[in-house]
């Protein structure tokens, strides 16, 4: 379960780091804190009291923690007080993200931000989270100020109110102020650069116009553009990367310019304070406004790139909005009106026109349609629908016209809950990430030695000019080292691979689940549902002896229960035009069967565990009767009355076209398949001979199917769950992944670290190949990313100096370093066109 509360005390990240790590020692505690605004989100095993967490951090400080619930009711209850910011903020943030941004390192895990700006640990460019639009808008073309929830006509001159358009995102804001910043960059650091380089022409032409020291002040005017205007805000982080100590890439870019740009300020203003060393053969200090910027200016370019790329890997978040409708059409008094998706409520009918996009969840009244689902499911084959069946927000009506009762509205809708979803998925950090997070906190405060020591060491062993090797070397070392390529190897990967699966109808919660798949070993699934089409009908009802009333019987026990195979008896019974009645001490016995008073009488409905429960007797040639259906691969359930077995119901469910295929393919793959069955032995047998299963069992109930997972994962397998049903959710939350199969309960999703949208074990083919391509893609990133940084440090220090005479230019390590970062970016976005 999981619970949001509300911290008061905080200051600090300190401060946020001591809750969190105390709530975290808690047993049975997985927390997350906060510090703007002041919450926890706190998952536990089992309820624990906010007494309890209260005097856990009493004993660390002076926090109060509250349930944020009970001060929001609180609120509401108590007409003087104010409400509560910080959970308005909460809910805000929890529930649709509109507005909020993250860090693309997750430096402060899944922490979203109100504002736009840089990360405060890594000082990279926040990118804004994408979600539904708000409330849709209309404007006059002729007078932008009028403006209106609704369409109709202007005021003042009369025209149609057009929508207005969704307002430009933050990523393509900052994507577009780096290209003015670049443009402004370029036109002054191509003028430095060629004044620098002027020098290696012969009979330098430049100094015929004016003196060498003149020159430099060109360079230096020149050069301030750049540095205080289009690079300014490398220099602000590398700042506050000090002063707060989160160390990062903009430190090392911030020192090496820094002091580049200093070294020759102070070269040109004061050159008698530097040694021959550095001079020029006319006395004037070698200044580096070049290598300033141009280095500043390739930085630049990588932040550039790495905007663009960025907004392609959330490209399938953006696609999934895109859904969306922004009007529907409201069914009125047999009148059509016009609205806004917002204005939507629960049982409103909306009618559906060709080409309509369905705007809320819920079923078809009147009418049938052609439903598009492939942006949903990843299936391109329309999906026929009528009265009764259910549509999905964001799927396409085709070339017929129906109306709709709308079910699910705003946040519960498929659409909401899949970019939530995903969202938050791509937010999550994966196992794999423990290793580049380790080796980050020491990365800059080793790169800056490196430097140091460089510059040291060529000082002293280096051939002449010494000092200006060194100097130039040392600043090579700080531009060359990218930690940002190990820190955006992982979450680059798990956002394109995420949205991917989106896209094909694999929704996955983290990417800690995304991993685990690779690892998996071994498949339990259930039988009805899972296997099998999960639409059970009657095939025959069978009596020992004549009882017309035996049907009435059965089904009015059954109106009670959600399980598909009462359904089946339930709807069989109404196709006979057989009415139902009252049911008294109706009691549903999970794995077992039904039980009830039906006018007087006692019956019972399950299997043979549920007949010995009740003490009822079966007769030898009843039972002889029920195995030979069970053999064909029928379910069948007894029927007791007053402790008698009077007879049984077989039931067939069809097993899916796609079943075999997808277990072959699984079991190809070294997966071991089994099935769990609450189903006898025989029923069981024929299904596992069928589809040539590693095993199965049969007659589990839940807690069986929850001890056989242990049981696996004790042998050391790792071991992954699907299923549908409610009695499923405690095993889908000890397996190390839980897939719901979508077409299952809302507890089995919640349960579920993975959901396949259209409840096919094909789907589990393609989340076990996207996990193997994202992890796959993941290790490519951390090799890229360590081979890169191993090699690249020495190189720039000189180490090739010795043997091959070759020195690395700081301005080539600025671009090897901008292009790191892009590189692997480049490498996740491959994930996009993989074939699962």
């Amino acid at each position: 379960m999981t619970h949001n509360y509300q911290i008061t005390g905080m200051s600090c990240n300190g401060c946020r780091t001591k809750v969190e790590n105390t709530l975290n020692t808690i047993e049975g505690v997985s927390a997350v804190v906060t510090l703007e605004p002041p919450m926890a989100v706190i998952t536990m095993e089992k309820h624990i009291s906010t007494k309890q967490f209260q005097t856990s951090l009493s004993a660390v400080g002076n926090y109060t923690i509250e349930d944020a619930n009970a001060v929001k009711i609180a609120s509401k209850n108590d007409g003087n007080k104010k409400p509560d910011l910080a959970i308005d903020k909460t809910k805000s943030l929890l529930n649709n993200g509109n507005g909020k941004y993250y860090c693309p390192m997750h430096c402060e895990g899944e922490k979203l931000y109100d504002k736009a700006g840089d990360c405060p640990v890594c000082g990279m460019d926040l990118v804004q989270q994408a979600s539904i639009s708000q409330k849709t808008e209309y404007t006059c073309p002729m007078h932008p100020e009028i403006i209106r929830d609704e369409p109709g006509a202007c005021p003042i001159c009369g025209m149609d109110l057009v929508l207005i358009a969704a307002s430009e995102t933050e990523d393509n804001k900052t994507y577009k102020d780096l290209i003015r910043k670049m443009k402004i960059a370029v036109a002054f650091t191509i003028p430095v650069f060629a004044i620098a380089m002027s020098a290696m022409i012969p009979n330098d032409p430049l100094m015929k116009i004016m003196e060498h020291a003149e020159w430099n002040w060109v360079q230096f005017v020149l050069t301030l553009p750049v540095v205080f205007y289009a690079c300014w805000m490398f220099f602000v982080r590398a700042w506050k990367s000090i002063i707060t100590w989160n160390l990062n890439m903009f430190t090392l870019v911030g020192i090496g310019t820094g002091v580049a740009f200093l070294f020759s300020v102070v070269g040109m203003l004061f050159p008698n304070l530097f040694p021959n060393e550095f001079k020029s053969e006319t006395g004037t200090v070698h200044l580096y406004f070049e290598a300033t910027t141009v280095i500043l200016t390739l930085v630049l370019l990588g932040q550039l790139l790495e905007a663009k790329a960025h907004s392609q890997t959330s490209g399938a978040i953006k696609e999934l909005l895109k859904l969306a409708p922004t009007e529907a059409t409201l069914v009125i008094d047999g009148k059509d009106k016009i609205i806004s998706i917002h204005d939507i409520k629960k049982g409103d009918l909306l009618r559906l026109k060709p080409g309509d996009k369905i705007p809320v969840d819920g079923k078809i009244t009147t009418g049938e349609g052609s439903i598009d689902e492939s942006m949903i499911t990843g299936e391109p084959i329309p999906v026929d629908k009528k009265v009764g069946d259910s549509v999905s927000s964001g799927t396409i009506n085709g070339n017929k016209s129906f109306v709709m009762i709308a079910e699910k509205i705003g946040s519960e809708t498929l659409l909401s809950q899949i970019i939530q979803m995903v969202n938050d998925a791509s937010r999550s950090k994966a196992p794999i990430q423990k290793l580049a997070d380790s080796i980050a906190k020491y990365f800059v405060p080793i790169v800056v030695a490196i430097s140091i020591i460089t510059f040291l060491v060529w000082a002293k062993f280096g051939p002449e000019p010494a000092l200006v090797y060194g100097f130039i070397n040392a600043i090579a070392v700080l531009i060359i080292a990218c930690p940002c390529a190990l820190g955006l190897a992982t979450p680059m990967s798990v956002m394109v691979g995420v949205g991917k699966g989106a896209s094909s109808g694999v929704l996955i919660k983290n990417a800690e689940a995304l991993e685990n798949l690779n690892k998996v070993n071994v498949l339990i699934i259930d039988k009805t549902g899972t296997i099998t089409e999960g639409k059970p009908s009657v095939e025959k009802i069978y009596a020992t002896q004549q009882n017309e009333d035996l049907l009435q019987d059965i089904a009015s026990l059954n109106q009670y229960s959600e399980h598909p195979l009462a359904e089946a008896v339930v709807k069989y019974a109404k196709e006979k035009n057989i009415s139902l009645i009252e049911v008294k001490d109706f009691e549903a016995i999970a794995g077992k069967g039904v039980v009830g008073t039906v006018k007087n009488k006692k019956v019972a409905l399950g299997n043979i565990a549920l007949m010995e429960q009740v003490g009822a007797s079966v007769s030898e040639e009843l039972e002889s009767k029920i195995i030979n259906e069970q053999k064909l691969g029928k379910t069948v359930s007894y029927i007791a009355i007053n402790g008698i077995a009077e007879g049984f119901v077989a039931i067939t469910d069809a097993i899916k076209i796609t079943s075999k295929a997808a277990i072959q393919e699984l079991m190809q793959q070294g997966v071991e398949v089994i099935m769990l069955t609450g189903d006898n032995e025989n029923t069981a047998k024929a299904v596992a001979s069928e589809l040539s299963l590693s095993g199965f069992k049969a007659g589990c109930l839940p807690e069986d199917k929850l001890k056989e997972i242990k049981r696996l994962q004790a042998l050391g397998k790792v071991v992954a769950m699907a299923g549908d049903g409610i009695n499923y959710a405690p095993a889908l939350a000890q397996a190390d992944v839980g897939i719901a199969m979508g077409t299952g309960t809302d507890v089995a999703i919640e349960s579920a670290k993975i959901t396949l949208v259209k409840g096919d074990l094909q789907g589990i083919v393609k989340a076990k190949n996207l996990s193997h391509a994202v992890m796959k893609n993941i290790k490519q990133n951390l090799f890229f990313a360590f081979i890169y940084n191993t090699l690249g440090v020495p190189i720039a220090a000189g180490v090739l100096f010795p043997f091959f005479g070759i020195l690395l230019s700081p301005m080539i390590a600025a671009l090897a370093m901008s292009f790191s970062s892009v590189s692997v970016i480049a490498n996740a976005l491959r994930l996009k066109s993989i074939k699962l």
